[in-house]
């Protein structure tokens, strides 16, 4: 018995050294030990640093937060599974049965059906506005109004808000508001900078940038906000994976590169695609034509994205002819180093009705486009020549 061989169930440390990686080592335990009872209260109660139970935080969470939380100039961030996770975080850490949330009118597809189908099922009252109209908000406004959810730019028509007017009217009311990051990134607008209460990003999307990681993040400018919303974070179980956040900051290293090339390509590509007889009309920040050109300067800079959308004639069929002739991704998805297409009627926005698409301004021949960082030539011609067929 003397010659067994000892039990290699745990039992082994981790080894120490002088030196430290370079880059972050993936943790992907689920449980952490800890030396004592009084110890694991101290972690608790908040007297000591450390893990206890990865629903409850890990090392690539608490590492990936701070980078976003350096991008967003803000502090405490919160990583969840999914941009959906984070606000869901948000409206069922803050709202409670009998307050009134307001949306933008042309959010996310998912964003507008939790406001639409899931709150009021918990007695939570929800309504619209157009955030480029301050009107459309004052009016919309209610004495239990608690929240307002907006983004920067609207997915997919790319709309840019009066953010400055909200901000003004949210103030003067008493209301939070929540800034949906994702499109505009912090490399566009910075809304803590600004006046926001909140902002949450689709992580999945250009901050990750390789659609290999789905992940959200949440920050809140109030300590309590960010203690309700972490409460609700670790009680549904809405915690991001370990291995989604280690792929997710290793993506991060290349952000501010691949943002400067995406938006640079999407402005040639915005160009080149306008020019075709068959394109009824094409959206982008940069553009003069664009309908909110008098306020973007002021909100993003000379920062203008890497979204570009238009529209084609021909309805469905015409969008049948494009998709069958296009070499890009046809996927619904935005942020990925290659060019992605979506067709909102058949993705993001089919769960509403063609009449309230149209209200929106998407008809069956209305593309978003996500620019990626391919060779802006060889995009351009792959585009145009889809279009073309289309017609």
């Amino acid at each position: 018995m003397s010659n067994a061989p000892k039990d290699t169930v745990r039992g082994i440390d981790w080894p120490d050294s002088v030196s430290l990686a370079i880059g972050t080592p993936l943790q992907p335990s689920v449980v952490y030990k800890t030396s004592d009872v009084e110890m694991l209260h101290a972690q608790y109660e908040g007297r000591a640093e450390g893990f206890t139970y990865s629903r409850e935080g890990h090392p690539n969470a608490t590492v990936l937060a701070k980078k976003v939380d350096l991008l967003e100039g803000a502090t405490g961030g919160m990583m969840t599974g999914s941009g959906m996770s984070a606000i869901t975080a948000v409206f069922f850490g803050l709202l409670k049965a009998g307050d009134h949330v307001l949306g933008g009118d042309q959010l996310y597809g998912r964003s507008l059906r939790m406001m639409k189908t899931e709150l009021p099922r918990f007695d939570i009252d929800t309504g619209f506005f157009d955030p480029t109209d301050a009107n459309s908000l004052r009016e919309a406004i209610r004495p239990n109004t608690r929240m307002i959810l907006v983004e920067v730019v609207s997915n997919p028509t790319l709309r840019v808000a009066d953010m400055q007017a909200i901000y003004q009217i949210a103030r003067e009311k008493g209301v939070l508001v929540v800034v949906d990051n994702t499109f505009t990134t912090p490399r566009g607008y910075r809304p803590f900078e600004h006046g926001a209460d909140i902002v949450l990003h689709s992580v999945t999307k250009l901050l990750a940038g390789h659609s290999d990681a789905m992940l959200g993040y949440v920050a809140a400018q109030n300590p309590a906000h960010s203690q309700a919303i972490w409460d609700v974070i670790v009680t549904m179980g809405l915690t991001a994976s370990p291995y989604d956040c280690w792929m997710a900051e290793r993506g991060m290293h290349s952000f501010d590169l691949r943002f400067e090339r995406a938006c640079k390509n999407a402005s040639i590509v915005a160009t080149e695609i306008a020019k075709l007889p068959n394109v009824l009309r094409v959206l982008y920040p940069e553009r003069s034509d664009h309908p909110d050109t008098a306020r973007i300067p002021s909100i993003m800079g000379e920062n203008f994205g890497n979204m570009v959308s238009f529209e084609i004639a021909g309805g469905h069929k015409a969008a049948q002819r494009l998709t069958e002739n296009c070499d890009l991704a046809f996927a619904p998805t935005l942020g990925d180093v290659a060019s992605t297409l979506s067709h909102p009627a058949s993705s993001s926005h089919r769960g509403l009705t063609s009449d309230e698409r149209a209200a929106l301004g998407m008809s069956d021949g209305f593309f978003r486009l996500s620019v990626g960082i391919e060779n802006p030539d060889t995009l351009a011609s792959l585009l145009v020549k889809a279009i073309s067929a289309a017609a």
